[in-house]
């Protein structure tokens, strides 16, 4: 049987619209109607009831759900702000400066973004270890008590948020890279010839050269970190740690399906979740974005 011609752009495109219709968009809408149900996944899916708002009224009750909320909310500004005031400096020092190295450096910078993430969380645990830990070797080298790192309260999440932290900055300075390479020199050159100096230059000619790169960056810091999960995960043995101080959303919401078979609460509040990541992003649109 031969296809018409005119089939064939469908046809070549048709292996991706195939894998995304069965593992984005059918989860995506298989959760929107799990937010409205009960259903406990052992009875199958016969089991299913209808409850209504019941599953989104129970998130904004739990208490659990809002302390999630908060940790995550704490994680994703610890770490996600200092990633952009480190790595829009260091891009600019990298680009003005390393000249032929330029891409080793960046390159360097780049390799914790593209390590699996299971290895990093795993060898930050090694790194992090109460009693074998490089990071209490140190202290004690340097005369100081060794640290709970990963099971103290007070420094669960400062732990979790520098790991983050680091694996993240190089993927920014990356991006912000690239951006500087299309800024025109004869901007800097017009700028000198008025006198400006680096830091005028760079206030009044980088930045705002820079502006749509930054808001790139800064919403996917926004989005990846209230989705975080691996780190957290590992680095607290999948409960949360001490106190629940290091319990993400996303720890929160595995932990209620798999744990607790409560598949519709945690897609409900998932769906929340999605709603507050709306939110920001059209938030930080608005303030970073062009103005008309």
């Amino acid at each position: 049987m031969r296809v018409p011609i005119r089939w064939a752009p469908y046809l070549l495109i048709s292996p991706f619209l195939i894998l995304f219709a069965l593992f984005g968009l059918f989860p995506l809408l298989f959760s929107g109607w799990l937010a409205f149900q009960s259903w406990e996944p052992s009875y199958g899916l016969e089991a299913m009831q209808f409850v209504g708002l019941d599953n989104f009224i129970f998130a904004m009750q739990d208490a659990w759900f809002w302390k999630s909320l908060k940790n995550t909310l704490w994680l994703a500004a610890a770490s996600g702000i200092p990633q952009h005031m480190v790595a829009l400096p260091l891009a600019v020092l990298i680009h003005n400066h390393f000249g032929r190295l330029r891409d080793g450096v960046s390159g360097a910078y780049f390799l914790p973004y593209i390590t699996s993430t299971v290895a990093i969380a795993m060898l930050a645990s090694a790194l992090f270890s109460t009693d074998y830990g490089l990071a209490n070797a140190l202290l004690q080298a340097l005369g100081l008590d060794k640290q709970a790192w990963t099971t103290h309260p007070l420094l669960i999440k400062p732990t979790i948020a520098l790991v983050v932290f680091w694996r993240y900055v190089g993927f920014n300075i990356v991006l912000y890279l690239a951006a500087l390479q299309t800024v025109p020199r004869d901007l800097y050159e017009a700028a000198r010839l008025d006198g400006a100096s680096p830091w005028q230059q760079f206030w009044h000619v980088t930045l705002p050269s820079l502006r749509p790169m930054i808001l790139f960056g800064v919403t996917l810091s926004i989005i990846g970190g209230l989705q975080l999960f691996e780190e957290p995960f590992i680095l607290t043995n999948g409960n949360g740690g001490t106190d629940q101080q290091g319990m993400t959303s996303g720890v929160y919401l595995y932990r209620l399906a798999f744990e607790f078979s409560d598949f519709g609460g945690a897609s409900a509040m998932s769906w929340m979740l999605f709603g507050l990541v709306a939110l920001l992003t059209w938030l930080t649109n608005r303030a970073l974005g062009e103005r008309r």
